[in-house]
C-alpha cells in the first residue's frame, strides 16, 4: 500500500531563506492521495491529536509509517545536515482550525526538525495558508508561502529565527504534523499534553 511519492522526497532541495526549509508540492503517491479525504479520522476540535486520540485509515497510516521509517529519517538528515540518530519522533493530526490559530510563532526547543502535510482535498487558497517569515512582525512580507492543498508538505529547521504561522481561518484545515524531537522526554511530554488536551475536549463536547 502506498504512501509518499518517494521520487519527490529524494528530488527535493534545501532553501535557506528565509530560514533552512524543503517544499514540495504534492508528496503522496496518486493512491494515498485519493484515499486519504475518505478515511481521514473525524476531528471535530481545533487542536492536535494523538494518533490514539483520532486513529488512522489505512492508506494514512501507510503514510505515516513511511515517515518514521529508516529511509525518511537518512533522507532528511542528509538533506538538513543535522544528525538525527536516536532522536525520537512524534506524529499528531489536525482537522479544525479556529480565529485563535496560526499566530506567528517559532516552536518549541524541544524540537529539531517540523514537518507538516496538509490534507485537504479541494483546497482553494487564500487564508489560512502556511507563511515562512524573516520576522515576526506581520505576514505582508512572507518569503514564503505553503499552500494547504492535498499532498502539499513542508519541512524545516526550527531555530531562533524561523517565524511561520498563518492568517485567520476557521474552519475544517486538515493536517499531519510531524516532529524530531532532541529527547525522548520531550516526546512523552508532548503526547501526555495532546492526550489531556483531547480527552478535556470529549468532556465539553
Amino acid at each position: 500500500m502506498p504512501g509518499l511519492d518517494w521520487n519527490a522526497i529524494e528530488a527535493a532541495r534545501l532553501v535557506r531563506d528565509p530560514f533552512d526549509h524543503v517544499a514540495i508540492a504534492q508528496v503522496l503517491d496518486p493512491q494515498c492521495a485519493a484515499a486519504i479525504p475518505g478515511e481521514f479520522p473525524v476531528i471535530r476540535s481545533p487542536g492536535s491529536y494523538s494518533l490514539a486520540d483520532a486513529p488512522p485509515g489505512p492508506f494514512l497510516n501507510t503514510l505515516i509509517d513511511d515517515l518514521l521509517s529508516d529511509r525518511f529519517r537518512a533522507h532528511m538528515a542528509r538533506l538538513f545536515e543535522v544528525d538525527l540518530q536516536d532522536r525520537p519522533a512524534s506524529v499528531t493530526l489536525r482537522g479544525q482550525c479556529s480565529g485563535r490559530d496560526g499566530r506567528i510563532h517559532i516552536d518549541s526547543k524541544s524540537k529539531v526538525l517540523s514537518l507538516l502535510i496538509y490534507l485537504n482535498d479541494g483546497w482553494t487558497g487564500g487564508q489560512g495558508q502556511l507563511r515562512l517569515l524573516a520576522d515576526r512582525h506581520g505576514f505582508d512580507d512572507a518569503t514564503v508561502e505553503i499552500p494547504a492543498s492535498l499532498g502539499s508538505m513542508v519541512a524545516f529547521r526550527r531555530g531562533d529565527q524561523s517565524w511561520h504561522g498563518h492568517s485567520p481561518f476557521v474552519g475544517q484545515r486538515r493536517a499531519l504534523q510531524f516532529n524530531y524531537l532532541q529527547s525522548q522526554r520531550a516526546s512523552v511530554v508532548g503526547l501526555l499534553r495532546h492526550r489531556l488536551s483531547a480527552f478535556g475536549k470529549q468532556l465539553v463536547a
